[in-house]
């Protein structure tokens, strides 16, 4: 008797970032293709990835893909700024045949947006010096004529990761490192990286003290979702939505941290309640 083979599209996308900040993306996910199987990857046991070297970043992302291949990933997202500035092309080296979509700060809708074509850039120290960001700059910028202000966050995504974001020292760092690119004439803001979006209210506020309220804010998790719906359409991997009584779509978590820390997030950021699993990997 033959066996049944299954039918890849019924299998999972695989999201993962350093943290909690992928979830941002996985909104977007959720909201855009609500019929997929989904699996959160949060490498929490080795963040914050924007401090450590290239090669580190490049090494996490391979382990973290042959993890989330070895539980039946159709397709990765790679939802964190970082990973997809060091590693993306690692990843796609290893394994040419799976979709794959990585994060980027937005230039290029900032760049469109920017009334006096300056632009600011709120993102990691390891994304800013990253080679792949800084060809993207040079060609947005020759293209535009936009200046980039570039900001790094340093500890911004530590203070996220804890959970309480209305907590005094995001507010703090959050005016010290917008304050600075307003000064410039900044009339965009690039949040460019995966974590920033939990905390735009606070940004928001910084905006409104500074009296500077007519600031776009640009957040690329819808674009990388329609990219991830194109490819999967494009490698026929799209999940049928007309399904009658099959399964509805589920959700599970994975973390190198504790469960303790990825579940709550879950709940307070999405107000989900997956099941989350602490995996060695």
């Amino acid at each position: 008797m033959h066996s049944v083979r299954p039918d890849p599209a019924e299998s999972p996308i695989g999201v993962f970032d350093s943290g909690v900040g992928g979830l941002s993306v996985l909104r977007h996910i959720r909201a855009q293709l609500p019929h997929e199987h989904l699996m959160y990857f949060a490498d929490s046991g080795h963040a914050p990835y924007g401090d450590k070297t290239e090669q580190f970043v490049v090494d996490r992302a391979l382990a973290v893909t042959d993890f989330l291949l070895s539980r039946g990933a159709k397709a990765l997202v790679v939802a964190c700024n970082t990973a997809t500035v060091a590693a993306i092309k690692a990843v796609r080296a290893r394994y040419p045949e799976l979709p794959v979509v990585g994060v980027e700060p937005g230039l290029k809708p900032a760049a469109a947006a920017s009334r006096n074509g300056k632009v600011g850039v709120l993102a990691t120290a390891r994304t800013l010096q990253g080679q792949k960001f800084l060809e993207l700059r040079q060609q947005i910028s020759d293209a535009s004529k936009a200046e980039f202000l570039l900001q790094p966050a340093v500890g911004l995504v530590d203070q996220i990761e804890l959970g309480d974001l209305e907590a005094p020292a995001i507010a703090a760092m959050l005016e010290k490192y917008i304050a600075p690119l307003l000064d410039q004439g900044a009339d965009t803001l690039v949040l460019g990286c995966t974590h920033y979006p939990f905390v735009k209210t606070g940004i928001e506020r910084v905006l409104q003290a500074h009296a500077r309220g007519d600031v776009t804010l640009i957040d690329t998790g819808d674009a990388v979702a329609r990219q991830l719906g194109r490819l999967l359409e494009g490698a026929g991997l799209l999940r049928p939505t007309s399904l009658g009584g099959a399964a509805a779509a589920t959700l599970r978590g994975y973390t190198t941290a504790e469960v303790s820390a990825l579940a709550p997030a879950f709940a307070n950021l999405l107000g989900l309640h997956p099941v989350v699993e602490k995996v060695a990997v």
